[in-house]
């Protein structure tokens, strides 16, 4: 686990970036009673989240660093000739916690996104990559660097060269990395180590068989 480091390398390059709901839950648990409302099979992972992997990653990250991702917005937008090209988001509009899943139908993608009125939108959350045009949009999903959910455990990002998305994969020493967080003092370390392993999303211990968290 190297949030701190992460942190500390993604400000050195100057790289702008957006807030996600894991950034927001390192001071702000608002959201936890309507996620928990809405879905209550999940109660023991939004245990995990808030109340143990909230707290060890503030502990790790320290005040400077939790200063930086506080100051972070909620969304970016590029703009040309009055329309924006490219709008981009942790998860929807107005929502860090709930979007589409990669396997959506065009009405949800649209009435998700279409209000943007962007020829290009880039989300995260699902951990999923995809490209995908939905009516006048290119939707795209950038995956995850550290933790993809496809069954595919390399890196997951998204390149966008002279307009055009591509989805991009980088091998690396994921047992190194396990090890490490193995070593750690981590909170539900073997959990997290597994989903390394996989590329995949698995439900912490409490939960059981769940479908992934949307």
């Amino acid at each position: 686990m190297q949030s701190a480091e992460v942190i500390d390398c993604i400000i050195q390059a100057g790289w702008k970036g957006v807030l996600g709901n894991t950034d927001e839950m390192l001071w702000d648990s608002s959201a936890r009673p309507a996620l928990e409302a809405a879905a209550p099979k999940l109660k023991p992972l939004f245990k995990v989240l808030f109340d143990s992997s909230g707290p060890a990653t503030c502990q790790m990250i320290g005040e400077a660093r939790l200063a930086w991702l506080r100051a972070l917005p909620t969304e970016l937008g590029y703009i040309n000739q009055g329309r924006e090209n490219l709008a981009l988001m942790h998860a929807s509009p107005g929502n860090l916690w709930r979007a589409p899943m990669d396997t959506a139908d065009d009405a949800e993608m649209e009435s998700t996104y279409k209000p943007l009125n962007a020829r290009t939108v880039v989300y995260c959350h699902i951990h999923r990559p995809f490209i995908r045009k939905v009516g006048s949009m290119t939707i795209c999903n950038t995956g995850s660097v550290g933790a993809p959910y496809d069954g595919d455990p390399r890196a997951s990002y998204l390149l966008i060269d002279d307009g055009k998305p591509a989805i991009r994969r980088a091998a690396y020493d994921v047992e190194k990395e396990v090890g490490r967080l193995l070593a750690s003092e981590y909170p539900y370390k073997e959990w997290i180590a597994e989903m390394r392993r996989k590329g995949s999303y698995l439900p912490p211990p409490e939960i059981g068989n769940t479908a992934d968290l949307k």
